[in-house]
């Protein structure tokens, strides 16, 4: 049965709100509060719990695995599936199995990113100078906890380090772990927070221990002594500079090179490249010198491979025929990331604040850090043994009456009334009487119990030293500095990336441009096209391809290496290089000039020229008969500017631009609209320094009238020389006769 509609229903309602009332539901919020209730906590949480290392070395997600690790007794264990890792890790950390695995990758053994990695890792995990090798999935490859992570835990469960509850409050973890040497300069690091950075590179770990006992026993040793330079696990060559290592060394910031490693095979004619510095990986390389190849900028090369193996990085350079590979190596270092920098930024979290320190810095508050761990421990094994001597001492006391304890105990009905009777007799307190009454029967004898109570002596002596240590700085400090010999002796290596000092860098310095200087042939036509041809091409077609209405404007042999000028009309010259074009043939239209210099609308060329050395003037014939004489240094720069604006006068438009060679004067000929012509030396007009100059009356113009074109003597038909000589300027030249005409029709170009 139907319900009946209300009076409201059926009517369609207004909404004038809109569709879902949804300006109702918009609440204005002023954006500093935004800011500091929604986004603050986020940036917080990033930058104290996930992008920046702590004093340990650690962000809280390596921590959690590596605790997790040890917790599942992998240290000296051994492997399990890395899935089983990943599942147990989840407790602590629950941003996923993904971002725990690629963490695990990138503290294992088998990616190599640390110099001494804390997982023991077998199966593929990928390399950190790959870009394209993937690591298998977590079910295929197993882990462990490496040897050095003892130094990691060590008196970990002696409450030397604060535990906090995991995310759920079900489990407990360190806050940080107690390393004994400082981890935050071995194991590079590098992590993006909100508004700040980390990079932190890695230091060889002897060296490291080294600097840390130096700094220790004299706060004003120099760490360049000890701790000489950065040390990475990819190898390779850093170069060394060592007022910029102790502008990083002082305040953790600043940046130093490194470049790969390579040998020279002759046998084969071929380089091998087998470390590379850390920043980069293989296969950037290998495209940066493709790119270079197929611009033309690198022709010593034939072919280039990458062929690692399981014995390790090996890219191999196939060399043309009479190449010198140390030359060739200068050029790739300059051009390709087979030389980087690593810039450091030595931002790490300090009780919870980010700070940027210098590694004495750093090594003051790790040392302080650590001697609050030791105090820890040892306090520790002091409460240990007390309590153990306060139990010796209650049964020590019962050694003077051993049938009485016995009496009391077989006398005694209620089993809750053990204790409180043997307190009572024998004056001892409620866990010296526990302690009592739990040893066995066979024990209650005058052997065992003599036995027993006579660690007590030593057990005092032990209070006392320990009491003695806690109070004592200088026994701590001195303690710190065994434990770092221990572990120098133990886990150290030798440095992997060879230091190449200032003297050896200067022997193997380039001697010659990256850019290869070999001849070329240049031509632009008319509208703007140009092309950059080698003569063995030029050779084999020879024909230039335009386009229709174009044709030839200028032509020029030179070098790859050569500048190259550009005049418009809009008052501008453009600078641009030989080598930044690609070598092409001439049945192409070759490059759009006005679009490769990135001219203005409606701006066209007028004119260009090769500079050379920029010794020689330019002569700039305007409409209104105006000569100005301007010396092409004026057109050179210090800088590789691109762009000259003011490049000569605005007055009155430019007809056409000529060069003239700085050692001998020329004569030219102007040419008018009316018809006229006038010949004259160009050591009469004079040389002006600024390039916007106005220049001189040349030429004298009726009205309606004006300059047509000028050329060299040499380029023209004209025979009567005399009757258009000026013997002073300005001159309006005589009317061209027929014979001095020629057959060629006058242009601009």
């Amino acid at each position: 049965m139907a319900k009946k509609k209300t009076p409201d229903q059926g009517k369609k309602r207004a909404n004038p709100e809109g569709v879902m009332g949804l300006s109702a539901q918009v609440l204005e919020q002023p954006i500093t509060d935004t800011l500091e209730i929604n986004y603050m906590p986020y940036a917080m949480s990033v930058i104290i719990s996930r992008a920046i290392p702590e004093i340990d070395g650690f962000k809280p997600s390596h921590r959690k695995l590596l605790y997790t690790m040890y917790q599942m007794k992998l240290l000296n264990a051994a492997r399990t599936k890395s899935a089983n890792v990943v599942g147990a890790t989840m407790k602590l950390n629950p941003h996923g199995d993904s971002a725990i695995y690629e963490t695990m990758v990138r503290l294992s053994k088998g990616y190599g990113a640390l110099l001494h990695p804390p997982v023991d890792s077998k199966g593929n995990f990928g390399k950190v100078y790959s870009r394209d090798m993937a690591y298998a999935a977590s079910r295929y490859t197993e882990v462990k906890l490496d040897g050095v992570c003892e130094e990691l835990f060590r008196d970990i469960d002696k409450n030397v380090v604060d535990f906090v509850p995991n995310y759920d409050g079900t489990l407990t973890e360190p806050v940080l772990l107690p390393t004994t040497y400082p981890n935050i300069l071995v194991s590079a690091n590098m992590g993006i927070a909100v508004g700040m950075a980390s990079n932190l590179c890695g230091f060889n770990l002897e060296e490291v221990c080294s600097a840390a006992i130096a700094r220790i026993k004299d706060p004003e040793a120099d760490l360049l002594e000890t701790l000489k330079a950065p040390d990475f696990p990819t190898g390779g060559l850093l170069l060394y500079d060592r007022k910029e290592l102790e502008n990083i060394y002082r305040t953790g910031r600043g940046s130093f090179k490194v470049r790969a490693k390579w040998r020279y095979v002759k046998a084969e004619n071929l380089i091998e490249i087998y470390e590379i510095p850390y920043t980069t990986t293989a296969e950037a390389i290998i495209d940066k010198v493709a790119e270079l190849i197929k611009s033309g900028k690198i022709r010593e090369i034939s072919d280039m491979r990458d062929e690692t193996d399981l014995s390790g990085l090996k890219l191999a350079i196939d060399l043309k025929r009479g190449t010198d590979p140390d030359k060739l190596m200068q050029k790739l270092f300059k051009a390709t990331p087979l030389q980087d920098s690593f810039a450091c930024n030595f931002n790490i979290l300090i009780d919870g604040m980010p700070k940027v320190l210098g590694v004495g810095a750093i090594l003051d508050h790790w040392t302080q850090w650590r001697s609050g761990c030791v105090r820890r421990a040892a306090e520790y094994n002091l409460a240990q043994k007390k309590d153990k001597l306060h139990l010796l001492r209650g049964l020590a006391a019962i050694l003077l009456d051993i049938d009485k304890a016995i009496a009391i105990i077989r006398n005694t009905e209620l089993d809750s009334m053990v204790v409180p009777n043997l307190m009572e007799g024998f004056g001892l307190d409620e866990i010296q009487a526990e302690y009592v009454a739990d040893i066995r029967l066979r024990n209650i004898n005058k052997e065992y119990i003599l036995k027993r109570t006579a660690e007590t002596e030593q057990l005092e002596k032990d209070i006392a030293d320990l009491e003695d240590f806690i109070t004592k700085p200088a026994r701590i400090r001195k303690e710190i500095i065994k434990q770092l010999e221990a572990v120098k002796k133990k886990h150290g290596t030798p440095r992997r990336t060879e230091i190449l000092y200032e003297d050896q860098l200067a022997e193997i310095e380039p001697e010659e441009e990256l850019i290869p200087a070999y001849p070329v042939h240049l031509f632009l036509s008319k509208e703007g096209y140009f092309k950059k041809i080698t003569p063995q091409s030029l050779r084999m077609s020879s024909e230039q391809k335009y386009k229709e209405g174009d044709g030839p404007a200028f032509r020029w042999e030179a070098t790859n290496a050569a500048e190259l000028l550009i005049f418009t009309d809009k008052q501008q010259c453009y600078k641009t290089w030989v080598n930044t074009f690609d070598d092409t043939k001439a049945s192409v239209l070759g490059d759009y000039l006005p679009a490769k210099l990135e001219m203005e609308e409606g701006e066209n060329i007028l004119w260009a020229c090769l500079p050379d050395q920029y010794k020689g003037h330019l002569l700039f014939f305007f409409e209104n008969g105006k000569v100005a004489r301007v010396p092409l240094a004026a057109y050179q720069t210090v800088t590789k500017r691109k762009k000259l604006t003011g490049a000569y006068s605005d007055k009155s438009p430019l007809k056409t631009v000529l060069f003239l060679n700085e050692e001998e004067e020329q004569e030219l000929v102007l040419y008018s609209t009316e018809g006229r012509a006038l010949l004259f030396g160009s050591g009469l007009i004079p040389v002006k320094t600024t390039r916007s100059t106005q220049g001189v009356q040349v030429m004298t113009l009726k009205k309606s009238y004006t300059v047509q074109e000028a050329k060299i003597l040499e380029e023209t038909p004209i025979v009567n020389k005399s009757r258009y000589k000026a013997r002073s300027l300005p001159a309006a030249g005589a009317l061209l006769k027929a014979e001095d005409q020629g057959d060629t029709q006058l242009s601009l170009l």
